[in-house]
């Protein structure tokens, strides 16, 4: 999901860990789908409560994933060609691989005469009559250019990052020239752009030039996951790193703040059982106030982290290689996990981090094993 950090660089074992828990908060927040996605879920109050508990407090993942990426690739030190090539193909043959291989599985489950409902119980969003036929899959396929489906959620995450990577040489212009002044002066515009998702749901949909014939207003070209790649480069390159005693007095509030409003208005939305997708997911947005709180704090916290172990940093090093890989499969494995969470009658207030430790071992020895044993393929397979 990251890039690996270049060879002539002295490994920055901290990102390994902030990684580790990136990955790890991930699978956790597709373990607890089954918790908050269905109408039935949320009508169970044991579920409906540790869903939103746990659902809450993962939201830093992704925002942490792209902090990590501004770190490690900004300024852009090569041409585009090279950068291009070298960054877009890695992602790009195993997203389509992947992409491919999550929509042959319904036409399969088919085959090997399975029922429909099999696929609802692999992927949290398919429905329980899901089409098993062939030519389905092959528009599905023909699709995966344009779109991600119910069979490949995770996916949206490659769009995503293909879509930082094609910017991020022009961005790096900027960054590399800029003051740390003028990276402040952008972050403020960007935190402000974090609240616009709110007033356009709460006051106006039509703000700051917001019409219906054109959705690039005022604050557009400051909006997105491109703040995150800046925030993550200004942290580490123009803000010293903090104490123990005054990272936790600072972050422990400001986490508990964004952690806050995140919960109370998830609930808020979804106390109605005929809340929107779009209103369910509101206060879960990566790119609004709250989440961009929780995951400042707790960059702030791992960036102080110290390994000392030699085999723990191996450890994480092996993770971090393993993690695309680990995002590519994870999504395959959740339903497993969750099976297996559900024999072993895991208490419901443990059910979500038990079943995200047991998909993240099973998918981890299985990329490790990959790599391994064929490292040749494995390459291409898992980036």
């Amino acid at each position: 999901m990251l890039p690996k950090l270049p060879a002539k660089q002295p490994r920055i074992v901290w990102l390994d860990v902030l990684r580790l828990c990136a990955i790890f908060m991930v699978i956790c927040i597709h373990c607890s789908d089954p918790f908050n996605v269905s109408p039935e879920a949320r009508s169970n109050p044991e579920f409906n409560m540790w869903g939103g508990i746990y659902g809450s407090f993962l939201r830093p993942c992704v925002p942490l994933f792209v902090m990590i990426t501004g770190i490690l690739l900004l300024p852009v030190k090569m041409s585009f060609e090279d950068f291009y090539k070298k960054r877009l193909l890695r992602i790009a043959v195993p997203f389509l691989l992947w992409s491919v291989l999550y929509n042959l599985f319904p036409w399969l489950t088919g085959v090997l005469g399975l029922p429909q409902s099999t696929m609802s119980d692999v992927f949290a969003y398919a429905p329980i009559d899901a089409s098993q036929s062939f030519s389905d899959a092959i528009k599905n396929i023909a699709l995966i250019p344009f779109q991600f489906n119910v069979y490949t959620v995770p996916m949206w995450y490659l769009y995503m990052l293909i879509g930082l990577y094609l910017y991020m040489p022009f961005f790096s212009f900027g960054v590399e020239q800029a003051t740390v002044r003028q990276k402040k002066i952008f972050l403020m515009f960007w935190s402000f752009s974090l609240f616009l998702p709110y007033a356009y749901s709460f006051f106006s949909p039509n703000l700051l030039g917001v019409s219906a014939w054109n959705t690039f207003g005022t604050l557009y070209y400051f909006a997105g996951f491109n703040g995150y790649l800046l925030l993550g480069n200004y942290l580490v390159n123009d803000v010293q790193e903090w104490k123990w005693c005054k990272t936790i007095i600072l972050s422990l509030p400001v986490f508990a703040i964004g952690y806050i409003a995140t919960y109370i208005g998830f609930k808020t939305m979804t106390a109605n059982p005929e809340c929107s997708e779009q209103e369910m997911e509101l206060f879960f947005l990566y790119c609004s106030p709250n989440v961009a709180l929780m995951t400042l704090a707790f960059f702030l916290v791992i960036r102080k982290v110290r390994v000392k172990s030699k085999r723990m940093i191996l450890m994480l090093e092996n993770i971090t290689k393993c993690g695309l890989g680990i995002y590519m499969i994870h999504y395959f494995i959740v339903g497993l996990g969750y099976a297996i969470a559900d024999a072993l009658a895991i208490p419901v207030f443990l059910r979500i981090p038990v079943t995200a430790v047991i998909v993240f071992v099973i998918c981890w020895v299985f990329v490790s094993a990959c790599y391994k044993f064929a490292p040749k393929y494995s390459k291409w397979i898992f980036g």
